[in-house]
């Protein structure tokens, strides 16, 4: 009973993992994100450095999500 227990909480545990993985590396999200960031700097809905705050992050989310798919690909 313990081992169909434990199994259970580790086959949990990895889903969670893998959605939670595709949640942080969902490239297009990112990139619809910073277009949108674009456009609202265009409209004036935000300052100058209101978009270079968010564009940094978004940037930085973008190369994290490039190097970690290239180590997946190196792995395969």
């Amino acid at each position: 009973m313990a081992f169909l227990i434990d199994s259970f909480v580790l086959f949990i545990a990895e889903n969670i993992l893998e959605q939670a993985q595709r949640e942080l590396m969902n490239e297009e999200e990112v990139r619809r994100d910073l277009r949108e960031l674009y456009e609202n700097l265009e409209s004036g809905k935000i300052t100058e450095v209101e978009f270079e705050k968010k564009e940094e992050g978004l940037v930085r989310r973008l190369e994290e999500i490039e190097e970690y798919k290239k180590e997946i690909d190196e792995a395969a």
